[in-house]
């Protein structure tokens, strides 16, 4: 018995109709975009006077490991980048280290590069460098479709040489420009981590920004993060500490433009 034409057609259709929508959905998947992750090291002399500069390096890299193996449901990076925020003299440019440089690397060998190539001999903490740089690699590597997360490692206080100086004048945040950042990315967030509440409240009130999203973690919230760690479990098999940095770091904040 024959099948007629119509039905013959319509089984067509049916199996085009299937295909595409299976290629579809491979599509969908392969073109999630992935962040691009910057990460800023403070190295001026007073993050390290804080007390908070040893922990940070430590810190920086479980951060970093566990995002480059998307361990505990982290994003894995499109592209890392890591510099430092300090510098002898204002405005003074510094290197990025890209993914290259921590690929294939362990926790311990990444903190070992971290401190080696980050030492706070710095007597500035100058932002906007940073963030400037941060935008020339954004548009030079044609990265400005995927979302982009600055996390930064530091006391927060800006341009201040005073050793014992709690917060800074007001007036210096005010001058911390995020401007290169504001439409660099459909998605621009900045953390701060191991500021004190006076600094992160500084950043969030006095720093002027409209559409880039800003996320502050106190310094005291930041040193919980080792308890966390489970002894004698592989990092692969450490939930709760992947759980913190999601809940306390890598929080998705909305911009007050929205």
């Amino acid at each position: 018995m024959r099948t007629p034409r119509s039905a013959r057609g319509f089984a067509a259709a049916v199996a085009v109709i299937a295909l595409l929508a299976t290629g579809c959905g491979l599509e969908s998947s392969e073109r999630k975009p992935r962040t691009t992750l910057f990460v800023g090291v403070d190295t001026s002399g007073s993050f390290q006077r804080g007390g908070s500069y040893n922990d940070a390096m430590t810190f920086l890299a479980y951060y970093i490991y566990g995002h480059l193996h998307e361990l505990g449901g982290l994003d894995k990076p499109r592209e890392l980048f890591v510099g430092a925020i300090g510098g002898k003299d204002p405005n003074e440019p510094k290197a990025f280290h890209p993914i290259q440089d921590f690929t294939g690397k362990s926790v311990q060998e990444i903190e070992h590069s971290l401190r080696k190539w980050f030492p706070t001999s710095d007597s500035l903490t100058d932002y906007n460098p940073f963030f400037q740089q941060v935008a020339r690699i954004v548009k030079e590597r044609n990265l400005v479709l995927a979302p982009i997360t600055l996390t930064v490692v530091t006391d927060g206080i800006p341009d201040v040489t005073v050793a014992r100086a709690k917060a800074g004048p007001q007036a210096l945040y005010k001058r911390i420009d995020l401007t290169p950042l504001e439409y660099l990315s459909r998605r621009m967030t900045v953390r701060l981590a191991y500021v004190s509440p006076q600094v992160g409240k500084n950043w969030r009130e006095l720093v002027p920004h409209q559409r880039v999203r800003l996320w502050t973690v106190d310094a005291e919230i930041m040193k919980g993060w080792k308890a966390q760690m489970q002894p004698g479990s592989a990092l692969e098999s450490q939930e709760r500490l992947w759980a913190w940095v999601q809940h306390n770091v890598d929080y998705r904040v909305r911009s007050i433009g929205t």
